[in-house]
């Protein structure tokens, strides 16, 4: 019989949770049954394996992104947009390092079509029709701010702006300006 209160998401919810105390390489079945002081056996007809933890932990997040970014873009558009979408990501990851890291998990295709990343992708494409790109360069665009926040914030949360100036707060403003300026002069192939 499983344990009252139990759920898959309840365990999910409790893994994310984990995951920005430990970190994500650290969430498994066994931690989380020790955080419920339950036999991990007990687990798996909640969950089928640590994998699965760390995919349900990994959409969560993407959810939740998602979400705070349809309510941070909502009657945004150019570089209020940009900065408000990219501010989301940063300050997301800030709050929730483990979630942030589970939102970077590789989905196989069939979860990752499903998942709340498609938003995420959606959302990125309306920005920038705000800067009047068409598709090649639309692509190479969501792929660079992709890479910009992720890069930035990664480096920022291991410690690798920290010794020395100018702030991290500056160098963030002036990485989102000069994203701009790059947006709005987009260079021909």
């Amino acid at each position: 019989m499983a344990r009252a209160g139990l759920t898959p998401e309840r365990l999910t919810r409790a893994g994310a949770e984990l995951a920005d105390e430990v970190g994500f390489d650290q969430v498994t079945v066994s931690a989380l049954a020790r955080r419920f002081d339950v036999k991990v056996a007990s687990l798996y007809s909640h969950v089928r394996s640590s994998q699965d933890l760390k995919t349900r932990i990994a959409l969560l997040a993407l959810e939740e992104l998602a979400d705070r970014a349809a309510e941070a873009l909502a009657g945004r558009a150019g570089k209020d947009a940009l900065t408000a979408l990219a501010d989301v990501y940063r300050d997301y990851a800030r709050e929730h390092p483990g979630r942030y890291a589970a939102a970077q998990l590789r989905l196989d295709p069939e979860t990752a079509a499903a998942s709340a990343g498609v938003r995420h992708a959606r959302m990125t494409r309306a920005l920038l029709r705000g800067y009047e790109l068409t598709e090649p360069d639309q692509t190479h665009a969501v792929r660079l701010l992709g890479s910009v926040f992720h890069g930035y914030v990664s480096l920022e949360l291991g410690g690798g702006f920290s010794h020395s100036a100018p702030d991290t707060e500056e160098t963030w403003t002036r990485v989102l300006d000069a994203l701009d300026a790059l947006l709005r002069n987009w260079p021909a192939p």
